[in-house]
């Protein structure tokens, strides 16, 4: 077949049609997120959460939305930086923070509907693969689904993403999933060791990183982990503060409100508006200026 040149001509552009502006910004991909909020109509108005998971260069996000047609809705929310209160002051976008705050959400979202006694999830991070199951009740509320929202991030097998949908799964959650992704999954074996995902939850890389960094270079060491080292966290002691920070967070999940204090000086980036009576002296001032010049 012969090459055909496209013609950019005024045809063209009179039926050309604009993507939606978060395609444009190349922030949302639609035909994931019509999966993930397209509901059975024999549900009638039933929501169908999902279950956001967002990184940044210094925080991890996790919120349970829901969509409406006037916009999306958000159930709750927890971040990284709120395990600070529960003891771990560092390292709050690894694996293991990324546990924690999934962990988080879970425990307050059930709390909010009053399912947190009934659904406790795994008490003891083992690693395990865990699915909530349904009551043998049927009387009984069923537990809380919800569905993996990852954005744009690419889905490899030990990504942060997945570390933060566990946290949640053991939280006491249902989510949907397959132990493919987590860290310890062998593709040509096709086995799972829930040992190497643990560790991983309980900061067990992190601690053999500062061990080898301190044997080849220890002042490379006190400058790469200096805050684990101000706040006294050595690589045998991971675990165990990692261990007092589940515990903590199931003590209790709630959010709890910051207290801001007002600047002492207000600053203003904005030039004061002038009322009438200021702009007519202002203006004689001008004008008596010029008129003492001319003289």
């Amino acid at each position: 077949m012969a090459f055909v040149k496209l013609v950019k001509n005024k045809a063209y552009f009179k039926r050309f049609q604009v993507k939606y502006r978060r395609r444009r910004q190349g922030k949302t991909d639609y035909r994931a997120r019509k999966g993930l909020i397209i509901q059975d109509k024999n549900k009638y108005n039933s929501p169908k959460y999902r279950f956001v998971v967002r990184f940044t260069n210094k925080d991890v996000i996790t919120q349970i939305f829901y969509a409406k047609i006037s916009g999306d809705v958000c159930l709750a929310a927890a971040y990284a930086h709120e395990l600070p209160r529960y003891g771990v002051k560092f390292g709050l976008t690894n694996y293991a923070a990324a546990y924690a705050t999934g962990l988080l959400l879970a425990r307050r979202v059930l709390q909010k509907l009053k399912l947190d006694t009934q659904y406790v999830g795994k008490k003891e991070a083992t690693g395990e693969f865990y699915l909530v199951e349904d009551p043998t009740d049927e009387s009984q509320p069923r537990p809380f689904q919800t569905f993996l929202d990852v954005g744009l991030v690419a889905t490899t097998t030990g990504h942060r993403v997945f570390g933060a949908l566990k946290g949640a799964v053991d939280g006491g959650l249902r989510i949907p999933h397959k132990p493919n992704r987590f860290p310890g999954f062998t593709k040509d074996a096709k086995s799972f060791d829930p040992k190497e995902l643990r560790r991983r939850i309980l900061g067990g890389h992190v601690a053999d990183y500062m061990r080898q960094m301190k044997e080849d270079d220890e002042e490379k060491f006190n400058a790469h982990f200096s805050v684990y080292i101000k706040a006294g966290a050595t690589a045998d002691k991971l675990e165990s503060l990692y261990k007092a920070c589940h515990a903590a967070i199931r003590k209790d999940p709630s959010a709890k409100l910051t207290t801001k204090k007002a600047p002492a000086q207000q600053i203003h980036h904005r030039p004061v508006r002038l009322t009438l009576e200021q702009r007519k002296e202002r203006i004689a001032q001008k004008l008596a200026q010029r008129a003492a010049a001319n003289e």
